[in-house]
């Protein structure tokens, strides 16, 4: 009997957690994001004046906002270990990023690590499903610039012209340096098996923990961002380039993250929102190649993508087996990094996103009283 009465306390505690939490990142969005788009309408004219310090102040708050969405996951004891290349020192430098795609959870688990990695984030341009679109941080991944894209082979060639059209327009302008895919296409559940299927047709490797990648987006990017070399690669000669004002050198890097989760159980929004999994260590995994070692001509990147995810493969295989990831090549051991967020300045955000909510609200009653 008292075990069951334990068992029933604990119960009636996580739900009362859960719905104290997501009461607060209910108000905490309507607060923060009517404010990020009051405070751009304010901005307008800025925009017309300058546009560089226009998208310079939109970065901080884009950034502050993600930081938010980090601190829902903080505060509930998820937190994330980094192994590989430390990407700190490039994150002033163009590149692109490709992720294995596991679940809703890994946007939250980016949206963290990233936080300490300089103005990357600010600075950032996201390809997500054209789903998010439609949720409640869609708008101001709208506002931003990232790029919603629509999967399945009806709309796939459509979608690359408007990529394309879309980074002519916007990555420059709006002076973006990292741009983050998740070649997959989309979450490693539900791609598996078609994936598994292609693989056996094609005599390809069999992959379990990701999918074979697609090369699409991929191919736009580096084709549009970056200067194409006699030898098919990527290069950052500045001659070459379609150059800004500022001598952009183009893309420099890629970045392959690999993300894990204890026990291959990925983390979901729903989890992120409600807190009811205990305290857990995502890990993330970072990889980089200089632009030069990586072919832009179709064929052989598609072999690349492959390469990398095959790799992925095998660094999935080995954590799910020990717990860590490999040691790089020439190394005994492998070296971890515990990523952390100062409190003081996310308790500093949330205050500020309060008041501004708190301000906006004022405003708008003063001029809804004078107007009516």
């Amino acid at each position: 009997m008292a075990q069951l009465l334990d068992g029933a306390g604990k119960l009636v505690w996580v739900l009362l957690r859960s719905v104290l939490r997501f009461t607060f990142m209910f108000i905490n969005n309507c607060v923060a994001i009517p404010s990020y788009c009051l405070y751009l309408m304010l901005l307008q004219p800025l925009r017309i004046w300058d546009r560089s310090v226009f998208w310079h102040i939109e970065g901080i708050m884009f950034k502050w906002l993600l930081a938010m969405v980090s601190s829902w996951g903080w505060v509930a004891g998820y937190t994330v270990t980094e192994w590989g290349d430390d990407v700190r020192p490039i994150s002033e430098e163009e590149a692109m990023v490709i992720v294995n795609h596991q679940s809703t959870g890994d946007v939250c688990t980016l949206m963290m690590c990233l936080q300490d990695k300089g103005t990357v984030v600010r600075k950032m341009m996201w390809l997500m499903d054209h789903v998010f679109k439609y949720t409640n941080f869609g708008l101001v991944s709208l506002i931003h610039g990232d790029f919603f894209i629509r999967q399945g082979k009806a709309h796939r060639d459509k979608q690359l012209v408007y990529l394309k059209e879309h980074l002519d327009k916007y990555y420059h302008s709006r002076d973006r340096k990292w741009i983050v895919l998740f070649p997959e296409g989309g979450f490693l559940r539900k791609r598996r098996e078609t994936s598994q299927l292609f693989a056996k047709k094609h005599s390809l490797p069999h992959l379990t923990h990701v999918t074979l990648p697609r090369l699409g987006a991929s191919h736009v990017i580096l084709k549009t961002l970056g200067a194409q070399q006699e030898n098919g690669s990527v290069g950052g000669d500045t001659s070459m380039l379609n150059t800004t004002a500022n001598k952009r050198k183009g893309l420099q890097w890629v970045i392959d993250m690999t993300i894990a989760y204890p026990k291959a159980r990925p983390m979901d929004i729903q989890t992120w929102i409600f807190g009811y999994r205990p305290p857990t260590v995502t890990h993330v995994h970072y990889r980089m190649y200089p632009i030069k070692e990586v072919p832009v001509e179709a064929e052989a990147l598609t072999d690349w993508l492959y390469q990398r995810f095959v790799e992925k493969e095998d660094l999935l295989a080995h954590f799910y087996d020990t717990g860590s990831f490999p040691p790089p090549e020439g190394q005994k051991e492998a070296v971890s990094r515990q990523m952390t967020l100062d409190p003081v300045w996310l308790c500093l955000i949330q205050s500020f996103a309060f008041a501004s909510g708190y301000m906006w609200y004022s405003v708008l009653q003063y001029i809804y009283c004078c107007l009516f």
